[in-house]
Formats: C-alpha cells, sequence, structure tokens
C-alpha cells in the first residue's frame, strides 16, 4: 500500500514541506496556516499524486509547488469576489482562479483569509444525503 493511502493527508502535507527546505516549503506553510486559521472544519485532503488540497463542502484551493511559484489554486475562484486582486493567475477560465506566489512576495494575509471565506461561502452548507 502506498504512503499516501496510510498517512493521513496533513502528515504528507508536512512532509511536503520538510521536502521542499527552501522558500517554498516555508510559503506553503505559512498559506497552510492562513487557511486552517480561517474555519475548525477545514478538511486537509492528499489528491492527484502528491497535492494538498483544502475543502470545506468541496475544494477551496490546492497548494501546488513548482521551481518557481507556489501556486494556490481556487477550485470556484471565478464565482467569488476578490477586492484585493490577489489573483494573478489562471485568468481566463470559466471557473478557476489561481495565486502564483514568488520568491520574496508578500501577500496580504488578511485579504488572502477573506478569499478563502468567500470560497467557504461560495461552497455552501453540505448537501443532504436522499433518502433511500
Amino acid at each position: 500500500m502506498s504512503e499516501s493511502k496510510t498517512k493521513p493527508a496533513s502528515q504528507l502535507i508536512e512532509q511536503r514541506i520538510r521536502d521542499l527546505g527552501d522558500w517554498r516549503g516555508e510559503t506553503l506553510a505559512r498559506m497552510r496556516a492562513l487557511i486552517l486559521d480561517v474555519s475548525p472544519d477545514i478538511t486537509e485532503e492528499w489528491k492527484w499524486r502528491g497535492v494538498p488540497v483544502w475543502s470545506h463542502n468541496g475544494i477551496i484551493c490546492t497548494g501546488e509547488t513548482y521551481k518557481k511559484v507556489v501556486k494556490l489554486t481556487f477550485a470556484q475562484g471565478a464565482k467569488i469576489q476578490d477586492p484585493s486582486k490577489l489573483f494573478n493567475s489562471s485568468l481566463e477560465g470559466n471557473v478557476r482562479r489561481a495565486i502564483d506566489i514568488h520568491e520574496g512576495d508578500n501577500l496580504d494575509a488578511k485579504a488572502f483569509k477573506a478569499l478563502v471565506k468567500a470560497a467557504i461561502t461560495h461552497n455552501g452548507t453540505p448537501k443532504a444525503k436522499p433518502l433511500k
């Protein structure tokens, strides 16, 4: 059985942060802390062969790391308000929006948390399961 099937997502995300060992790990850790600070009901998941995912009645965002950027992709970003204009990537699509964070960028924590709250609000409450 693979490690991703046996370890909790939170441990896999922590391991990814440690393995990065540079500004990308620090950035991912900082953004993760901000996301988790918004609501105690946020769930961490590990999907698609190693992508951290934060959900609350649906995906809020993913946290991908590349050589020159940490990318936070909001699953329904095109449908939520971004008054602080944090979205700076994937702007042409009808559904997703992303925030690309480069080394040395200083993202506004308060504005980011407001965006996470907006994504949670957009996802709404859990759907009731149909009765059998």
